[in-house]
């Protein structure tokens, strides 16, 4: 597991590469809660080189949307591969988030009005 931590024009963007499960879900949790802790309010995952995500990493970033629109942040998830995309559908959480094919999309997106 790694994860890629970018900033662009006041976007955070956080890349985790790997698979998010129960061994690394902690880690990622650490990550988006640090860039939130320093101030992130436009914040964009890119999954797109993330292979697998259980459900110990579903509730990290069902756990990331709530603190987000607490604090009337954005956040935007993107590049899914179709497993990782699955689960969340299976999940029901696709609702729950803004969701783009691309970083591109995400941040054209993040910075128009909800």
């Amino acid at each position: 597991m790694n994860i890629e931590l970018t900033e662009l024009d006041g976007i955070t963007m956080l890349a985790p590469s790997g698979r998010i499960d129960t061994t690394t879900s902690g880690a990622v949790e650490q990550s988006v809660k640090h860039a939130v802790d320093m101030g992130a309010r436009l914040l964009v995952i890119d999954f797109s080189a993330t292979e697998y995500i259980s459900s110990a990493g579903l509730r990290v970033f069902l756990v990331l949307a709530k603190r987000m629109r607490d604090l009337r942040g954005r956040l935007i998830l993107c590049g899914m591969p179709e497993p990782v995309a699955q689960v969340f559908r299976l999940a029901g959480f696709m609702a729950l988030f803004q969701v783009e094919k691309s970083r591109a999309d995400a941040i054209s997106r993040i910075g128009s009005p909800a």
